[in-house]
């Protein structure tokens, strides 16, 4: 299914939000909208928007435990990095998580590229 015009919306004001960061472009990435910085996936717009993000393994695990995300499955393959981000309750909160998440993911992107 593909994204609403609010998360795509706000998919871009979390890019914008970003840049101080970044640089951060969007694009597509598995066929849906997403943020990259320097070639690399940050993150991604999932079916029933979701924002879908790149974390350290650790980190992503404790956020599925917790159950303040859901792990991302492609195929028979749980993807160890990669988690899910529900939309929050408003827009105006969901850009809040989805920000705070995706400079999350930007960062330590930027941290694995350096090494």
């Amino acid at each position: 299914m593909a994204p609403s015009d609010t998360a795509l919306a706000l998919l871009h004001d979390v890019a914008a939000a970003l840049q101080p960061d970044g640089p951060v472009t969007v694009g597509t990435m598995f066929r849906s909208p997403g943020l990259r910085t320097g070639g690399e996936i940050v993150a991604f717009l999932g079916s029933d928007d979701t924002f879908i993000v790149k974390l350290p393994r650790d980190r992503a695990a404790g956020l599925v435990r917790a159950g303040t995300a859901e792990p991302v499955t492609m195929g028979k393959r749980t993807m160890r990095e990669w988690i899910v981000i529900p939309a929050a309750g408003s827009p105006a909160a969901t850009r809040v998580v989805w920000t705070g998440f995706a400079r999350e993911a930007l960062l330590y992107v930027l941290g694995t590229r350096s090494r």
